[in-house]
């Protein structure tokens, strides 16, 4: 369906592009509303946070010419069940020798270089390296020693590491005397290198010494070229797992859990959470080295702030449905979903890992292999949020589903009991220290001096939601909002037939439809006299808002005030005249249009109305709609945590919309403050008749969706708007409710 776009007193446009747009033949001079008020600098407009080099393993090879960072954001492919979704990105010896710990199997890191080649289209937008500029055959950078660039370990979208020999002295292995360092190149060119130093480098420069976190000893600019100098370090986890069957031990894979969630306290304590953790990013200690059984985690390229630099107060919500940060195997919801980090992701996606290499498969793993890109990731997102903890553990010890519930269940700005998480697991490891397969130096500092006491209090704690349990059930979810009192009459179960004699019955009391909506293919709908219109049309149609009865209602100075799309695709559409609206756009998708909304945001429009029929979206935009800034809450489930958020920021629900799969949210804030901004949400398990509400709190916009557990996945959608106010008497019919005030 093309976009349409129309302003009063326009002759009709007849074009047959696909996506038509209806300018004003004066265009007004209205400005987009001023966006810098946002908490935080971030959301709309706002690029994501600049990411880091990374590079993959890969077997000793002729150096080549680098590769730079791709364009966009970064979006990891999810690979067949035997191919990594991403490769060990940091710095892993090309020919790793025994991993005594591990059946001493030799070669893994050629293993890895075999599947990036069966993969090559792991990464978006990565520089052909034939293109780009080769790296020095000698570095030497700040007060480093000078280095011969010898063999190459791996690359990635966004770097290259190699190896560098001292060229003269060094006789440690690791530390700032070593013989052979790792060293990180990135292109001056790369995004993110515009301005200066990568932001790798800034992270680096905070946690450096960080517990867990592999020195950076030397960093600068030689050439064309940002190189770190770093330790290098063993095989990756997912090179461990290969080599022992593709199936760890619950006694290895407990102590990894151990010591990582220690590893992620410390930097979470630094203020930062990782971004990207996943088996490829833990790697152990070189062989034959004391820290051959250490657990290091690597790659900062994609980490970010939780806690905000200068009030230590934690970083503001937001939402952004367009980014998506991390690797879509072990990506947590809330990154599908485009939510600003939190300690939380870490730790689900912590959650995924662990269970993959106990299990050696996800449920998701191969899901969609046939689908790519924004469609992949939206696909995957969603068989997560679908699979219960007892599914997606079944055959694990039960430590593991203990500890996805807790994490999928934490809060935003939650701080997690570490202690406690590390204890989960106590009782699956070897309690002999030399007979563990992984070190354990800092979960046991954590455990033994901590767990206990925090442990003992958790039966004081109040049992939570479970947000992934529960068979599904059609609710209603009601919003209530602050309004001044006025007439105004609701109906529901309404057969197409019987549509016109409601809406005559209410023109002739003077009232106007303020919204309308659709649920099982009938149709429900709001008259009030509060709405200020002064004429008003409507067409119920077969067609998915019907283009050429819409472009003849602007061209008669209509606009678009209510919509509302039904199971059969049928649409019903009101017009009216004495809205503000000075101009309008529409879209119709096949998926929720984020980035239509964005470039519209842009453009001064706001979404004022929406609706779907079946997995299809109706978006209605305009201008001069009296809203200052405009966000979007989409998920897959009823977002109560997102809504609160942006009620504390002083948004209000303005308009919804849902299909079987997902339930999006327009909140705004209003130009004109409101008296009272008092806003609540109701579920119910029939239409709410019998819950509007006395005192100041009235409904404001109603639909239907499928509960899961505790949280709603919606579901034939139905969508209201309008405002009641407090009964003076009610009149019930046997089709429809009729309520008058």
């Amino acid at each position: 369906m093309p976009e349409l776009r129309s302003g009063a007193r326009n002759t009709r446009l007849r074009s047959k592009q696909l996506d038509e747009v209806r300018p004003f033949p004066q265009p007004l001079d209205i400005p987009p509303p001023n966006r810098t008020g946002r908490r935080g600098g971030r959301g709309r407009g706002c690029n994501a946070t600049t990411r880091g080099a990374k590079a993959g393993p890969s077997a000793p090879q002729v150096r080549r010419a680098g590769t730079g960072r791709g364009k966009g954001t970064r979006l990891i492919d999810l690979d067949p069940p035997e191919l990594p979704c991403e490769l060990p990105v940091a710095v892993v010896v090309g020919a790793i020798e025994e991993v005594r710990a591990f059946n001493k199997v030799q070669g893994v890191a050629d293993k890895g270089a075999a599947m990036e080649r069966a993969t090559p289209d792991k990464f978006v937008g990565v520089e052909d390296e034939s293109t780009t500029t080769a790296v020095p055959d000698k570095v030497q950078v700040g007060n480093s020693p000078p280095y011969i660039v010898e063999r190459k370990l791996g690359k990635g979208g966004f770097g290259q590491v190699y190896v560098g020999q001292r060229v003269s002295g060094g006789t440690e292995r690791t530390g700032p005397d070593a013989f052979e360092v790792a060293l990180k190149f990135e292109h001056r060119s790369n995004k993110g290198c515009h301005y200066g130093p990568p932001y790798e480098w800034q992270v680096y420069s905070t946690l450096n010494g960080c517990y867990g976190i592999p020195w950076v000893h030397h960093k600068g600019r030689q050439g064309d070229f940002y190189i770190l100098v770093m330790d290098i370090l063993g095989p990756s986890l997912w090179d461990v797992w290969n080599s022992v069957g593709q199936a760890m031990s619950p006694n290895m894979v407990a102590c990894i859990a151990m010591e990582a969630i220690s590893i992620l306290e410390k930097l979470h304590a630094k203020g930062f959470v990782h971004g990207d953790v996943k088996p490829e990013n833990f790697l152990l200690g070189q062989s034959g080295t004391v820290d051959e059984k250490k657990l290091f985690l690597i790659d900062l390229g994609l980490a970010s702030r939780w806690k905000d630099a200068s009030s230590s107060q934690h970083v503001d919500y937001d939402q952004r449905p367009d980014i998506f940060r991390g690797t879509v195997r072990y990506a947590s919801v809330h990154a599908h979903l485009g939510r600003i980090g939190s300690r939380r992701d870490d730790l689900e996606s912590l959650a995924y890992t662990l269970i993959f290499l106990i299990k050696g498969k996800l449920p998701w793993q191969g899901y969609q292999a046939s689908f790519n890109g924004d469609n992949k990731s939206f696909l995957v997102c969603k068989k997560k949020m679908g699979t219960t903890p007892e599914l997606m553990c079944s055959f694990c010890p039960p430590p593991f589903k203990r500890f996805l519930e807790i994490v999928t269940n934490m809060k935003f700005d939650e701080e997690p009991n570490y202690a406690k998480l590390i204890s989960l697991f106590e009782s699956l490891i070897e309690p002999c220290n030399s007979l563990r397969p992984i070190r354990i130096d800092g979960a046991l500092k954590v455990g033994q001096k901590r767990a206990r006491l925090l442990v003992n209090m958790e039966e004081i704690e109040q049992p939570r939601k479970k947000v992934r349990l529960g068979s599904p059930a059609t609710q209603w979810i009601s919003v209530y909002s602050a309004r001044r009192p006025m007439k105004q009459r609701y109906h529901y179960n309404v057969a197409e037939i019987r549509l016109r004699q409601h809406v005559d019955k209410g023109n002739e009391d003077g009232l106007y439809i303020s919204c309308v909506a659709s649920a099982s293919n009938l149709w429900a709908l709001i008259m009030d006299a509060g709405t200020g219109f002064t004429s008003q049309v409507y067409e119920l149609s077969a067609v998915f808002l019907h283009k050429e009865w819409i472009m003849e209602q602007w061209d008669r100075n209509y606009y678009i005030s209510s919509i509302a799309g039904a199971a059969n695709g049928s649409c019903l559409v009101v017009m009216s005249k004495g809205t503000p609206y000075t101009q309008q756009s529409y879209k119709v998708s096949e998926s929720f249009p984020f980035k239509w909304i964005t470039k519209k945001w842009k453009e001064g429009f706001h979404v004022t109305s929406m609706t779907t029929a079946g997995n299809r979206w109706g978006v209605i935009m305009s201008r001069n709609s009296g809203f200052s800034d405009q966000v979007v809450e989409l998920d897959f489930l009823y977002p109560s945590e997102g809504i609160h958020w942006r009620w504390e920021s002083g948004y209000r629900i303005t308009a919804t919309a849902a299909t079987p799969d997902q339930a999006a949210f327009i909140l705004s804030i209003p130009k004109r403050k409101l008296n009272d901004e008092t806003q609540e949400t109701l579920r119910t398990s029939a239409f709410p008749s019998s819950h509007v509400k006395v005192g100041t709190c009235f409904v404001n916009y109603i639909y239907t969706g499928r509960k899961n557990g505790q949280r709603i996945s919606t579901s034939h959608p139905f969508v209201m708007a309008g405002q009641f106010v407090k009964a003076q008497e009610r009149i019930c019919c046997t089709c429809e409710e009729y309520i008058r005030f």
